[in-house]
């Protein structure tokens, strides 16, 4: 599913999501706890999660540090997010720029704790008919989910073909609809991510005319935790990590143990392990070195201005924003990029870090 992070919803579903944040941003425990729960939506990048829980290797990181961690996964991505955002979930499997314009522009403050992967191809713009260009979007409806990570990679692509929003239409379309939609005669243009990209790279009568593989790094998974939970709990991170790193590292095998849980998340998926494997060669899943490396790196600035830039332009941030940096996000470094007294977005390498030095 899904990216650089942007979200998936409408304008009008985007404002009661704010709303909503703004409502409950104060609801989380910001008090030392021993239950807690993660949620997911069904992607390719989150599906770990499922084989974490189902393996008992949430469980036994969990048990290392005294605590329990419960695993949900949702059928619906933005209804994650906005349960996250409603203070029912302690941590959330999503993207940097989905975190920036729900939870984190609904007041709540949330901090990333992995850089899971990229999507390298996992996202795609289709065109119904045979050897079609970015130019064949002149003028057409597209469907996607709205101002999400597919609306800013659309964006993105529009801008390498020397066009822009004004050259086309958007209308909003939920995730679990994407296929569907694509067999009715007045969907011409779609934005998807998977497992719908690979479906419909499998369909005749239908080009794809742009995917993530070109803008490479830019469409990022993460894992969230809310910022007081975790201040008051740093040992939940510490487990989420450790059961994170050791399922990847289980999930890239070769042997009889990484393809039965490559088989596990395929089935999770609604797939097969022939198709799940298709997608993972085009997911980029970061190691705990080279993910907090890139985390904490020179190309997060550039990545969260233009995050911000997007959000604000799309009305994104909330109808008190004046700017993109009316929602503070604080780099790894420390350094805040907007607003110094509205922080509500965290990049924390920490625990990547401790992953990496096998100190968790």
């Amino acid at each position: 599913m899904k990216r650089f992070s942007f979200f998936r919803v409408g304008a009008m579903a985007l404002a009661a999501t704010i709303f909503l944040g703004l409502a409950f941003a104060g609801s989380a425990e910001a008090a030392e706890k021993k239950s807690f729960k993660l949620v997911w939506g069904l992607y390719t990048g989150y599906a770990p999660w499922a084989y974490a829980e189902k393996a008992g290797i949430m469980d036994k990181w969990a048990e290392k540090y005294g605590i329990e961690v419960e695993i949900v996964a949702l059928n619906d991505y933005i209804e994650s997010l906005n349960q996250f955002t409603a203070g029912q979930y302690d941590a959330l499997a999503t993207t940097v720029m989905d975190t920036l314009t729900i939870p984190a522009a609904g007041g709540v403050d949330t901090t990333a704790i992995i850089l899971g992967d990229y999507t390298n191809g996992n996202d795609a713009i289709f065109v119904k008919g045979e050897g079609k260009t970015m130019a064949d979007l002149k003028g057409k409806k597209v469907y996607l989910v709205q101002y999400s990570v597919s609306h800013y990679m659309l964006a993105l692509a529009l801008e390498k073909a020397g066009m822009s929003e004004d050259d086309i239409e958007t209308a909003n379309i939920a995730d679990a609809d994407f296929v569907a939609a694509f067999s009715t005669p007045a969907v011409e243009a779609v934005v998807t991510w998977n497992p719908a990209t690979t479906q419909l790279n499998q369909m005749a009568g239908i080009t794809s005319v742009f995917d993530s593989s070109e803008v490479p790094g830019e469409v990022q998974d993460i894992l969230v935790v809310n910022t007081d939970v975790l201040k008051a709990n740093p040992d939940f991170g510490k487990a989420l990590a450790g059961a994170w790193y050791e399922t990847l590292a289980v999930m890239q095998k070769d042997d009889a143990e990484g393809i039965a849980a490559r088989e596990y998340m395929a089935g999770v998926l609604g797939t097969d392990l022939a198709d799940f494997d298709g997608q993972v060669a085009t997911t980029y899943f970061y190691d705990a070195t080279e993910g907090a490396a890139v985390f904490g790196g020179p190309i997060m600035p550039g990545m969260i201005e233009s995050t911000t830039g997007f959000a604000f332009g799309h009305g994104l941030l909330g109808p008190d924003a004046k700017d993109k940096g009316h929602v503070g996000v604080e780099l790894a470094d420390g350094t805040i990029i907007g607003n110094k007294d509205n922080v509500k977005f965290r990049l924390d390498t920490s625990y990547m870090e401790a992953a990496a030095s096998g100190e968790m």
